[in-house]
C-alpha cells in the first residue's frame, strides 16, 4: 500500500478551491451537495496563507508552475493539506475516483499515477453498488446507539448487524421507505436482545486461492475470528478482516471453537484439502456449521 486512504468529515468544514479553469471547476463540483463550505480563491488571493486559515482541505488548479508552487506553499503554511491538480509531485494527497452513494462513498486511487485506471475501476464499482446503499448506511447510523445499548457484547452486535444488513429492514431502506425500515430494524433488535448467534464456516481451499467462491470471500471478510491451515495459500489469510482474531492452540481446537461460537462469534476455519475432523462434535455441541467448497475452475 503506497498511499493510505482516509475519509475527511465535511460537516462544518471549509474546503478551499484556488485558481481558475476546468480543473478548479471540477474540484468545486466534487463538493456540490456536501455539507462543506467551498471557498473559491482567485489567483491573486491564492498565494496568501491567511486565506486558507481554518480550512480542512485545499485544491489548487490552473496557472503557471510558479503560481501552483506558491499557492501550495501558502496552503501548507496555514497547516492545510493541499492537492495540486495534475501535479502529484506538489500534492500532500491525491484525489481518488469516487462512487458517491451519500453515506456510502467508495474511493479508488492509484497514488496519482494512473487516474484513467481509477476511473475505469470506479465505473465497474458504480454498476455493482445500488443507489440505495447510502440509505441503508443512514438507517444503521441512526440506530447505532440503540443497537449498542441492546447488544453491548461486540460479537453479538456484529452477528446481529450482519443479519440485519440482509433483512427486510435493509430492503425497505434500499427502496426508500425509511420509516418502515426503522420500524423493522427496531423490531428485529427487540427480538435479538440477549441472543448470540455464532457459528463456524469451514472453507475448503484448493491449490488456487482465486477459486474461492464469493460466499467464502465474504465469510472471510466478515469473520470475527479465523483459523487458517498453514497449508493454505498465503492470499487466504489476507482476505480475512485485519482485526479478526487469529486463533491457535486451545482456541482453535473443537472445544475452543464451540465456546467462541456459543459466545456469538462468527468463525471461519480455512482448510487445505478435505473436511477436518471434529465437525460432528461441533454440531453435537449445538454449533451451526457451514461448509463452503472451492468454486469450479
Amino acid at each position: 500500500m503506497d498511499s493510505f486512504p482516509a475519509f475527511f468529515p465535511l460537516t462544518g468544514r471549509t474546503v478551499v478551491v484556488a485558481g481558475e479553469g476546468d480543473g478548479a471547476e471540477a474540484k468545486a463540483r466534487l463538493f456540490a451537495g456536501s455539507p462543506a463550505t467551498v471557498l473559491r480563491l482567485a489567483p491573486a488571493e491564492a498565494t496568501d496563507s491567511a486565506r486558507y486559515a481554518g480550512a480542512a482541505l485545499a485544491f489548487v488548479a490552473g496557472g503557471e508552475a510558479d503560481f501552483l508552487r506558491a499557492a501550495a506553499a501558502a496552503s501548507r503554511a496555514a497547516g492545510v493539506p493541499v492537492n495540486v491538480v495534475d501535479h502529484p509531485e506538489l500534492c500532500d494527497f491525491t484525489t481518488p475516483a469516487l462512487v458517491d452513494r451519500g453515506e456510502v462513498v467508495v474511493a479508488v486511487g492509484t497514488s496519482g499515477g494512473a487516474p484513467m485506471l481509477a476511473s475505469l475501476l470506479r465505473s465497474d464499482l458504480e454498476a455493482r453498488i445500488p443507489e440505495g446503499a447510502g440509505r441503508v448506511a443512514a438507517l444503521f447510523r441512526s440506530q447505532n446507539e440503540a443497537v449498542r445499548a441492546a447488544l453491548p457484547d461486540l460479537a453479538a452486535r456484529r452477528a446481529f448487524l450482519a443479519q440485519a444488513l440482509r433483512s427486510p429492514a435493509a430492503e425497505a431502506a434500499m427502496a426508500g421507505d425509511m420509516a418502515e425500515a426503522e420500524r423493522r430494524l427496531r423490531a428485529a433488535l427487540a427480538g435479538a436482545e440477549g441472543t448470540a448467534k455464532g457459528g463456524v464456516t469451514v472453507i475448503l481451499v484448493g491449490e488456487a486461492s482465486d477459486l474461492l467462491s464469493l460466499r467464502a470471500a465474504r465469510a472471510l471478510a466478515q469473520a470475527d475470528a479465523v483459523v487458517i491451515d498453514p497449508l493454505c495459500p498465503p492470499a487466504v489469510s489476507g482476505m480475512a478482516r485485519r482485526d479478526a482474531r487469529r486463533l491457535a492452540g486451545a482456541e482453535a481446537a473443537v472445544e475452543g471453537l464451540a465456546a467462541l461460537a456459543g459466545a456469538g462469534l462468527s468463525i471461519v476455519w480455512a482448510v487445505a484439502g478435505t473436511e477436518p475432523g471434529g465437525l460432528e462434535a461441533l454440531r453435537r455441541s449445538g454449533v451451526r456449521v457451514v461448509i463452503l467448497r472451492p468454486a469450479p475452475g
